[in-house]
């Protein structure tokens, strides 16, 4: 197969596999709840529940941190939903150093609420 050809095959590839992504992704869209979406936002941006904003930088958010990464593109940071969710619960289960705290193991939010917030974040 000579150079072209590679080229070419190689750029089918890399659409094919960007269309199927996004294919996923939308069809998870779907699946979610618009007043879902509100509550797991406002549990983010609360100061006295989620306090995401203290570590993290997100769009909206006034005053962010800087200490965590930037909340964005989060399906494709964490591919898996469940990952993502069990990062909320307990971040040390990861990583054993982690500043973030462990929202759900410490009951500082409840299952619904981690799961409105990870919804929220896949949204963005």
């Amino acid at each position: 197969m000579n150079s072209v050809a590679w080229q070419v095959r190689k750029k089918l590839i890399i659409l094919l596999t960007s269309l199927i992504c996004l294919a996923v992704l939308d069809s998870h869209a779907d699946e979610v709840d618009d007043g879902s979406l509100e509550q797991g936002k406002q549990l983010v941006m609360a100061r006295g529940k989620g306090n995401c904003l203290a570590c993290h930088a997100i769009d909206d958010g006034k005053l962010p941190g800087n200490l965590g990464p930037p909340l964005l593109s989060m399906r494709l940071r964490f591919p898996d939903e469940e990952a993502l969710r069990a990062q909320i619960w307990d971040a040390t289960e990861r990583n054993s150093n982690s500043r973030m705290p462990p929202f759900g193991k410490h009951g500082i939010l409840n299952e619904e609420e981690i799961d409105m917030i990870v919804e929220y974040l896949y949204s963005l």
